[in-house]
């Protein structure tokens, strides 16, 4: 057989074990039925299963819709790829969900601010922003003395450190105009925020003489809205002597 078939003959263990089943009476050639999944689980009723099981719930898992269809792993992957053509993604994380009229609100804002800084120059540079951020210790400030015995200390890479202060940036076109940290155990409250700006108006004079001699440049601090009556400069805004 081997010299008639090559490869495809069969093995000489396959051969006597066949020999042995026909010589106690098995007279078919045919494989026998055997239980168990079906060899192909990629029909339509199977697909038409899946699709309706990840339309009711489509945080479910591959291996959770295996086992509820009974079927294998790879073959669910399989249809959820190939035949019904669909992945799994992560949600992607934007600063906050907009309804349609804060959309256009701030699509036509945008547009305005685009259009005066194409008009005026000067624009974004008389411009000088604020915000504040949570900074955590970092390993330099986390440092501690040794002895010559003693082990050196030890800090997680990705591990935030519980030590945290709230930081105070002034900025413009050309850079940092000032920052400072808040004191620990420090209530952010307006006496507080005064003296924060009477603290910037003495920067901007040291830093910006010619944003201070020209008495024109506007403060834009953690999104907050302008007066009514317009922008105003923080000198007028401000009667800080």
């Amino acid at each position: 057989m081997q010299q008639a078939y090559g490869e495809d003959a069969m093995g000489r263990t396959q051969v006597f074990e066949c020999l042995r089943r026909f010589q106690v009476g098995r007279t078919s050639v045919e494989s026998d039925l055997r239980s168990g999944r079906s060899s192909s689980p990629r029909n339509e009723q199977m697909i038409a299963k899946v699709r309706t099981i990840i339309r009711n719930n489509r945080r479910l898992s591959v291996r959770k819709i295996a086992d509820d269809c009974g079927i294998s792993v790879g073959s669910c992957d399989a249809i959820l790829i190939a035949d019904l053509h669909i992945k799994r993604v992560c949600a992607k994380f934007v600063p906050r969900l907009l309804s349609d009229d804060q959309r256009e609100q701030r699509q036509t804002i945008a547009r305005d601010l685009f259009e005066c800084s194409c008009e005026d120059v000067q624009f974004l540079k008389d411009n000088v922003t604020g915000d504040e951020s949570w900074a955590y210790e970092t390993k330099q400030q986390s440092s501690q003395w040794k002895g010559p015995t003693s082990l050196r200390p030890k800090k997680g890479r990705q591990a935030r450190n519980k030590t945290k202060v709230m930081l105070l940036a002034f900025f413009d076109s050309e850079g940092v105009v000032y920052h400072e940290y808040a004191p620990d155990g420090q209530t952010i409250n307006k006496e507080f925020y005064v003296e924060l700006l009477r603290r910037l108006r003495k920067s901007v004079h040291r830093k910006r003489q010619e944003k201070w001699r020209d008495d024109d440049w506007i403060l834009h601090y953690d999104n907050a809205p302008a007066p009514e009556d317009g922008c105003t400069n923080i000198r007028n805004t401000l009667s800080i002597k």
